[in-house]
C-alpha cells in the first residue's frame, strides 16, 4: 500500500502554465502520474502537455475529478492557492513553493484546521509512492517500490537517502518531504500515524535537521505508540547557534533546536540514529535484517 497518494490519485497542477509548473507536469506525466488538470486564472481553455487548463480549482474538481493538488504558484499568491484547493474539496495538497510569508502560513494552518485537507509543505519536494504516482519534483529514477517509508525535512537529503536505500535493496512504500519552513502542514507525527496503519510499511527513515522541536516530539510519539523500526539522521550537527542553515526553519535559537539535543531524544526513545549520512542506507539494512 501507500499513504495519501496512489495510482488512483488525480492531480491538478496549480500554476501549470509557469515555467516550473509546466516542466514538472511533464516529469510527472512521464512517471505515470494521472495529471488530470491544471489551473491558472485567466488561462482556462488552454492545454499544457495535453492537460486541460481551468481558471479555478473548483472547475478542475467538477470537470476533471481532481482530488490531489500540486502547487507551483509564486510566494505572494501561494497561500491563497492552498486555501482555494482546500475550499474546492481537494484531499491532499502538495505545496512546492518556497518563501511563503510566515503570517500567510499561520492563516492557512488555521483555515485548514477546520477541514479535512492534508497539506504537505510548503517548501518541499512533494510525495512519491514508487511505481504508483509522484506529486512533486523528486527525481523518480532513484526510487524503488518496497517496504520502507521516508519522512524528511530536507528535499536534497531525501534524494540522497532514497538512493542509498534503493542501493541497499530497500525499496519504499511512500517518501514524503514535509518542508523546511518554520510552519508546515503535515508533521512527522501526522505521517507516522498513517505509516503505523499501513501494512506494507515495515520501517521508517526519518530525516530531521536543526531548528524547532519536531524531532523531539516525534521521538516521544515513537517511544509511546510506534511499533515499527525507525532509523534517523539529523542534519546540521556542526551548525553554530544563531545561523540559519539552508531552510528558513533550520536555525538554533533560544537554546532550542540543537542537533545533539535531537539526537539524544531520538536515541533515548530507542531509535537508531546514524551520525554519518553516508552510512544511513547500510544502517537501515542492518536494522531491518535484525527485525
Amino acid at each position: 500500500m501507500s499513504i495519501l497518494v496512489d495510482e488512483k490519485s488525480r492531480v491538478v497542477v496549480q500554476g501549470i502554465t509557469g515555467r516550473e509548473g509546466a516542466f514538472h507536469t511533464k516529469q510527472m506525466l512521464e512517471y505515470g502520474t494521472a495529471v488530470a488538470a491544471g489551473v491558472t486564472p485567466g488561462k482556462g481553455g488552454h492545454e499544457v502537455e495535453g492537460v486541460p487548463v481551468f481558471n479555478t480549482v473548483e472547475e478542475a474538481v467538477s470537470k476533471a475529478d481532481a482530488n490531489v493538488s500540486c502547487i507551483f504558484v509564486p510566494p505572494p499568491f501561494a497561500a491563497d492557492a492552498i486555501m482555494e484547493a482546500a475550499s474546492a474539496g481537494i484531499g491532499v495538497i502538495v505545496c512546492i513553493t518556497e518563501g511563503i510569508p510566515i503570517m500567510d502560513m499561520t492563516h492557512v494552518i488555521s483555515v485548514l484546521a477546520s477541514g479535512d485537507s492534508v497539506l504537505i509543505g510548503p517548501n518541499c519536494p512533494g510525495i512519491i509512492s514508487p511505481g504508483k504516482t509522484k506529486v512533486g519534483i523528486m527525481p523518480a529514477t532513484i526510487h524503488q517500490q518496497g517496504q520502507m517509508a521516508v519522512i524528511s525535512r530536507s528535499g536534497t537529503l531525501t534524494y540522497e537517502v532514497v538512493d542509498q536505500l534503493t542501493g541497499a535493496g530497500l525499496g519504499q512504500t511512500t517518501c514524503i518531504g514535509i518542508g523546511g519552513d518554520p510552519i508546515v502542514g503535515a508533521s512527522f507525527i501526522d505521517l507516522l500515524k498513517r505509516f503505523k496503519e499501513d501494512p506494507d510499511t515495515e520501517g521508517v527513515v526519518l530525516i530531521g535537521e536543526i531548528g524547532g522541536t519536531a524531532e523531539e516530539e516525534a521521538a516521544e510519539y515513537i517511544k509511546a505508540e510506534f511499533p515499527k523500526p525507525v532509523i534517523a539522521f539529523i542534519a546540521g550537527q556542526t551548525a553554530p547557534p544563531g545561523k540559519r542553515m539552508g531552510h528558513a526553519g533550520a536555525i538554533i535559537s533560544g537554546g532550542q533546536g540543537k542537533a545533539q539535543d535531537k539526537i539524544k531524544a531520538l536515541q533515548a526513545a530507542g531509535i537508531t540514529v546514524s551520525l554519518n549520512l553516508a552510512e544511513l542506507g547500510l544502517k537501515a539494512k542492518e536494522v531491518m535484517e535484525k527485525g
